[in-house]
């Protein structure tokens, strides 16, 4: 039952031709909706983390880590920095395995909109940036909860850094690449042939169900966007 995974099907079969509108919409105001409490406790946490093992060492995020098979292979490829997993599923956490985390890493369990929010009122700036495999949401009328059309994409790109997006599904790469784009931030899709395992679950599961996938990777860092906050 390993290899079964469904290709994403949908009715969109090209970048949504609301997604300019959208961009310009949410740059041109303020996301000002609360942050709660329960993610401030987590980033506290997280920043603690991250001074005891050594506040100096450049950030690495893995966004929406899920069981973190991803942020250990990102911690032991790059031993010299930090590496932050953060997932909002208590549940996804929670299978996580302990025994071979390495120290260079901390997992945290927090909704991204607001931790991302509050790196960039921390001023906090990234190495890398992780997006693996995030949900597609690949109805039309979805866009808005996709990344690049969420009121949070402004945020996204004030944190800098290396960025990496990985899909199954190429529309969403390609809606992407035409955020970042837009915003002035180059960004290069290839196909993509996964490291032995794969990087995550589903990463592993999507390739072994025969689907092609895609990686995205752009220097946020490189060069500011005119329309970048």
């Amino acid at each position: 039952m390993f290899a079964n995974s469904r290709s994403v099907t949908s009715s969109q079969e090209e970048v949504h031709p609301a997604l300019a509108k959208v961009l310009a919409r949410h740059f041109a105001s303020l996301f000002c909706r609360p942050v709660v409490d329960y993610n401030r406790a987590a980033f506290a946490e997280a920043m603690a983390c991250w001074q005891a093992w050594d506040g100096n060492a450049p950030l690495i995020l893995d966004s929406g880590c899920g069981v973190g098979w991803s942020t250990i292979a990102l911690a032991e490829a790059h031993p010299d920095c930090f590496v932050l997993g953060v997932d909002q599923s208590a549940h996804r956490l929670a299978k996580k395995d302990r025994e071979s985390q390495p120290e260079n890493l901390a997992f945290i369990r927090a909704d991204l909109v607001d931790f991302w929010r509050l790196l960039v009122e921390r001023n906090i700036r990234l190495s890398a940036h992780y997006l693996l495999y995030p949900n597609p949401w690949p109805k039309a009328k979805h866009l808005q909860r996709r990344w690049h059309g969420h009121p949070v994409f402004p945020a996204l790109l004030a944190l800098g850094g290396r960025l990496e997006c990985r899909s199954n599904w190429k529309i969403y790469l390609d809606e992407l690449q035409f955020a970042l784009t837009w915003a002035g931030y180059p960004a290069t899709v290839t196909a993509l042939i996964p490291e032995a395992g794969g990087l995550t679950p589903f990463e592993r599961k999507y390739h072994a169900s025969g689907q092609e996938l895609w990686r995205l990777v752009s220097d946020l860092d490189g060069c500011r966007g005119d329309a970048a906050p």
